[in-house]
């Protein structure tokens, strides 16, 4: 019975992970902050050695983009050090990982979709810690993919959907920002994607390795995300506000986002055969948990 170790296991992937139609006899094992400090080297060492885990897919970072500002050490113990001791463990028991990135290692100056072999240049520290992360897990030595995403949602803890179906509760119009581009990225489809990259993985010792994106298909920007959302929230009786798209510059925050964000799928489909549907449609679905489907 292959034995998966999910990091992260509370969170919106990891959760989606837990639910994700893995084949017959896998089993994921998932944990937590109360399972696992992510910022003790020593403590995840001797979890990869706990039991010779198929795979481990390591989803747990830190993912407060403004707090990681002020917060550099441990940012940088949780999305760098942490995959550094991951990836130094699987490499000596010989244990395929996978480690969850983000779009944050871009600079987002781009025009049109982000490459895997792109030049990165994160310009905040949440960036640049993940980025040091996929660092330590390349230069390892261990059997590995990187898999960077963005925008994730799902109808589990926070994200940007259920933020904004809470405030449309209580107003009839929101300011959001129109100038950050990128696409959308269901918990449930990542989930799906890191599933099938781990069964490969573990079944070919040939299987394709290396860095890849994967978000939902399809580009927009945060208020036409918006405004989508309370579409289809109308749609389903859900709650809905006007959406006004304002300028990053009017919506300050500590940290800097790219202003493009939008990642490339071609890799994973030539090396996985993984061609993701359109963003919309995986919202629906998480409209459908949240709220119902359409009447």
């Amino acid at each position: 019975m292959p034995d998966i170790l999910v990091t992260g296991g509370g969170g919106q992937l990891g959760s989606e992970l837990q639910r994700a139609n893995w084949p017959a006899g896998w089993r994921v094992v998932a944990i937590d902050v109360a399972d696992l400090d992510m910022r003790d080297t020593a403590a995840i060492a001797a979890k990869v050695t706990e039991r010779p885990w198929a795979a481990i897919i390591n989803g747990a970072a830190y993912t407060a983009v403004d707090q990681a500002e002020s917060d550099q050490v441990t940012a940088w113990a949780i999305n760098a050090l942490a995959p550094a001791a991951f990836a130094a463990a699987c490499a000596t028991a010989d244990i395929p990982l996978i480690q969850v990135s983000t779009d944050y290692v871009f600079a987002g100056d781009k025009v049109g979709a982000y490459e895997p072999g792109d030049a990165v240049g994160p310009i905040g520290v949440y960036g640049a810690s993940k980025l040091g992360g996929e660092f330590a897990v390349r230069t390892s030595g261990a059997r590995h993919v990187v898999v960077r995403t963005a925008w994730v949602i799902s109808a589990h803890g926070r994200n940007f959907v259920k933020t904004m179906l809470a405030l449309a509760a209580d107003r009839d119009q929101l300011r959001v920002v129109a100038d950050q581009h990128g696409s959308p990225t269901a918990a449930a489809d990542l989930a799906d994607t890191l599933m099938r990259i781990a069964v490969r993985l573990v079944e070919d010792k040939d299987a394709p390795t290396g860095t890849f994106h994967f978000s939902n298909a399809g580009a927009t920007d945060w208020a036409a995300f918006a405004t989508e959302i309370f579409r289809q929230s109308t749609a389903r009786g859900g709650p809905s506000a006007t959406v006004e798209p304002i300028p990053s510059a009017a919506y300050p925050t500590p940290a800097r986002r790219p202003a493009n964000s939008l990642l490339s799928h071609d890799a994973i489909g030539q090396a996985y055969g993984i061609t993701p549907r359109a963003w919309q449609d995986a919202l629906g679905d998480i409209l459908d948990e949240l709220i119902g489907p359409v009447t």
